[in-house]
């Protein structure tokens, strides 16, 4: 693309963009009366206009039903996760049955762990990614030490090469098959939350395939991010959150998804709760687990209706929207922002910014991973100082995500001319 570093180009940008008026939907935090540069949607996306209107409906109907709520209204709470199916199923490439919203994200991945890991003594490594965030990192090691599994066996981590900052794919192909029949599940992310990297998500799970094993990831930092199509991938199962890319609130709802294979297989394990039985029975309150076919089966509790309310009201603008134009427009403006940074280093004569994220667009989402150098918390300051919100990881990164829902080409713009003005200081 031939992008021109102008504020009038910026500016022209967004009179083309087509998704630009969606950004008038949200609220932005405010810094001296002004909106804030908000980049940390990859971290907890902005509040969509619907949410309080959302929450007020099912504060009312709480407040007139009782417990009749979950039985009477428009959208009574005893089929809520029905509401969010449609839905979530475009957003990851499933069919309806292979999605349910339900509990939180790390939940649902030891649940789904407690399914898809059943380690033997021959066949029980879990294959991840060195540098996983750390959530990913706990739940995989104490899953093999609840299996009686030493972790540092038990958990091979690809890490990049040295000298390198991401994963090649044929690095992670390559471990699989050395691996070989030891390997129970290979559980990646999808999009690694320190450099940005989206993973080959198909070539990974054919990869776990071929050996006999089963492919999972952590979808927290790619759905609402990339396209996926988890279900003609073969993959066997996903988690992910709703409160960054998916913009549903704080601590929001989880989705989950399991594969029809699995799904649609009552004898195929898992832990059960009441709100996984078979919704046909389950007031008669009786004993033997019965679940619920497809992906519903991995609840344990009825729906969290405040939360699921705000996450309705995001999930209705993405199907509004559709990944395939998100997609178009996070390319372009993830493109224009690293054509800024890269501009300030040819202008300076050195690589003051170091982007680590792959510079192929295939490899990477809506965020950029700048090195920073030695100045990067002074820089990270000052960006705060003057109106930006972005993300900060030690030691020295500073995560930046040009989410194409509500940040603007201006906003990659002013950015950059505050990285700038830093430097020229």
């Amino acid at each position: 693309m031939n992008f021109q570093p102008t504020y009038a180009y910026a500016q022209f940008l967004d009179k083309e963009d087509q998704l630009h008026p969606f950004r008038q939907r949200f609220f932005f935090p405010k810094h001296n009366g002004k909106n804030v540069l908000y980049f940390t949607g990859n971290s907890l996306g902005l509040q969509p206009y619907g949410v309080e209107k959302a929450l007020r409906k099912e504060l009312k109907n709480w407040r007139e039903y009782g417990v009749e709520g979950h039985f009477k209204g428009d959208m009574p709470w005893m089929h809520y996760h029905k509401f969010l199916q449609p839905q979530s199923a475009r957003l990851v490439g499933a069919k309806e049955s292979e999605v349910v919203v339900a509990n939180t994200l790390t939940t649902n991945l030891h649940l789904l762990m407690a399914s898809f890991y059943r380690p033997t003594k021959e066949r029980y490594k879990i294959i991840m990614e060195a540098g996983a965030f750390p959530s990913d990192m706990y739940a995989m090691e104490t899953q093999a030490r609840w299996h009686g599994f030493n972790p540092d066996e038990a958990v091979i981590e690809v890490a990049p090469r040295e000298g390198e900052e991401t994963l090649r794919t044929e690095d992670i192909l390559a471990t699989i098959a050395e691996h070989g029949s030891t390997v129970a599940v290979v559980m990646f992310s999808g999009v690694n939350y320190y450099t940005g990297q989206f993973f080959d998500l198909k070539r990974i799970t054919d990869a776990a395939h071929a050996v006999g094993a089963f492919a999972g990831f952590d979808l927290a930092h790619t759905a609402g991010n990339l396209p996926l199509h988890l279900h003609d991938w073969g993959v066997d199962f996903a988690c992910w959150c709703s409160y960054k890319y998916l913009n549903s609130g704080p601590g929001g709802p989880s989705g989950l998804f399991v594969h029809e294979k699995h799904g649609n297989d009552p004898a195929f394990l898992r832990f059960a709760g009441w709100w996984g039985h078979d919704e046909e029975s389950r007031f008669l309150m009786r004993k033997g687990y019965k679940p619920m076919l497809g992906a519903a089966g991995w609840q344990l509790s009825n729906a969290q209706i405040l939360s699921m309310a705000a996450h309705k009201v995001s999930l209705d603008m993405f199907d509004e929207v559709g990944m395939d134009a998100l997609r178009e427009k996070s390319l372009k403006l993830t493109a224009y922002l690293e054509f800024l940074i890269e501009n300030l280093n040819e202008e300076a004569g050195h690589s003051h910014f170091h982007i680590i994220t792959p510079k192929n667009p295939e490899e990477r989402g809506a965020q950029l991973s700048i090195l920073t150098g030695d100045e990067g918390k002074k820089l990270f300051d000052y960006l705060t100082e003057n109106g930006v919100i972005a993300d900060w990881r030690e030691p020295n990164v500073i995560r930046v995500a040009p989410v194409p829902m509500y940040n603007s080409f201006k906003d990659c713009w002013r950015l950059a001319d505050l990285l700038g003005r830093f430097t020229a200081a």
